[in-house]
């Protein structure tokens, strides 16, 4: 028996929506994430783009557990001197740009490499509850019906 390897012929491509509001953050992007490496598919090959197109609604209504919201820190730096800098998740969450916290929560299950790179273009995050994407059809994908883990009321 042959180990199976697929080729960029074989991979077929699905949109998935995901509704993330009452979802707790980590939950949601473990799932996401092997949703966009391909993991899920039973012709998973690690070193090809296999994974579907996420696109993920009300972001800003995410779940955080603990004091997450008002303890954990994302860190940049300025690229000056003493230019480092922090915001809390909440400070985020509340601001102009709530589905970063997504995003980097997503990317930080991906392993580091180019391929992780090309398959985080595969994510569209949306604060709000509409997006462009009505005219590929996704699937919806139930993510509160999985586990009841997955939902937390805050």
């Amino acid at each position: 028996m042959k180990t199976y390897s697929a080729k960029p012929a074989d991979i077929e491509k699905k949109w998935i929506l995901i509704d993330a509001e009452g979802i707790v953050l980590g939950r949601l992007a473990s799932i996401v994430a092997m949703r966009l490496r391909g993991k899920h598919k039973a012709s998973f090959t690690p070193h090809m783009d296999m994974g579907d197109n996420v696109i993920i609604v009300n972001a800003d209504k995410i779940q955080l557990t603990g004091n997450k919201r008002a303890d954990k820190n994302y860190y940049w730096h300025t690229g000056h001197p003493g230019g480092i800098k922090s915001r809390t998740a909440g400070q985020i969450l509340e601001g102009k740009f709530p589905e970063r916290v997504v995003t980097a929560a997503v990317k930080r299950m991906l392993p580091g490499g180019p391929l992780s790179r090309q398959q985080m273009t595969n994510l569209r995050v949306y604060a709000s509850a509409d997006h462009p994407h009505e005219a590929q059809n996704p699937d919806v994908l139930d993510v509160k019906s999985l586990n009841k883990k997955n939902t937390r009321s805050a």
